[in-house]
């Protein structure tokens, strides 16, 4: 059987609450968060890209500062307006594609990631948008997040055979209907985003749905580490279906605290064996837990 080749890592980087957490609390004067990063994790998924257009400058700065990583890969997550407002211009699209090619070219770009909010549920017209997306991007990996249990993976699949897409395995909280965690292979691909089990602050960000809220209020949802245990039943149902997998990207999401950055640590440790990934000594400081599998 052909060995799988796991990308493990987390959404975002950039965290001022991960400082003497993940990231050392006293940083020298050319410390940088994304080639730190990169000394303990192999992929991460890049959520800017959802919010602006970055600039082709910036791409190349992420390729410098992991250029001593060379199998380091980079997911892009597609900005809101194809997803969210639905109303995207060709040149957004050009905006998009520079990034995507500028990583491609350089052999680090692992995919492009399109998530839709939970409203997206599956209608005729949600349907024909989907696929005219899979269409605009068929020249990339497509990673699709689609939250709602109305949408059949295979449904998805048969909008475009020849595209390379696969449809996210989503861990969230099982509220109304949306998406139970189930894991799914599509040409090979597995894309698992894990975004926690936070119920009672979920149910409380859909309460306050359209409200103003701070940075911190926003994410209080995603506030959650996942135990040992919990990692264990998700490695056994990947598992499960191994033989069809080729590569698999597992993305945390629970980002506050560092939870993401000690969740993707022991999931490294479980999967690959506890002698080939170093954790920080801030993480084992901020994570006791995680000594037993140093």
């Amino acid at each position: 059987m052909e060995k799988i080749k796991y990308y493990i890592g987390t959404a975002g980087w950039s965290y001022k609450d991960w400082e003497g957490v993940f990231y050392p609390d006293a940083q020298e004067k050319d410390f940088d968060m994304l080639n730190y990063y990169a000394r303990f994790f192999n992929c991460v998924e890049v959520n800017s890209t959802y919010y602006t257009y970055v600039s082709p400058n910036t791409a190349g700065g992420w390729l410098r500062k992991t250029e001593d990583f060379e199998n380091f890969l980079f997911d892009i997550k597609l900005h809101q307006d194809f997803t969210h407002k639905r109303n995207f211009t060709p040149e957004n699209r050009a905006a998009v594609e520079r990034v995507l090619n500028i990583l491609r070219n350089e052999g680090k770009l692992g995919g492009l990631l399109v998530q839709f909010p939970y409203s997206f549920a599956f209608t005729g017209e949600n349907a024909e948008y989907l696929s005219a997306l899979i269409s605009v991007f068929s020249d990339y990996k497509l990673f699709i997040e689609v939250r709602h249990s109305s949408w059949k993976a295979e449904e998805i699949k048969a909008m475009d055979p020849g595209a390379n897409v696969v449809i996210c395995s989503v861990d969230q909280p099982e509220i109304g209907k949306s998406l139970k965690f189930v894991p799914v292979v599509m040409n090979g691909l597995m894309y698992v985003r894990l975004h926690g089990r936070n119920v009672a602050a979920w149910k409380n960000s859909i309460a306050n749905f359209g409200k103003k809220q701070s940075y911190e209020e926003q994410n209080e949802r995603y506030r959650y580490l996942y135990s040992t245990g919990e990692l264990v039943e998700i490695i056994r149902e990947v598992f499960e279906i191994r033989e069809f997998i080729r590569e698999a990207h597992i993305i945390f999401n629970n980002h506050p605290g560092g939870n993401a950055a000690a969740n993707s640590m022991e999931l490294l440790r479980l999967l690959e064996g506890r002698l080939q990934h170093p954790v920080p000594q801030e993480m084992l400081r901020a994570f006791p837990h995680l000594r037993a599998v140093v």
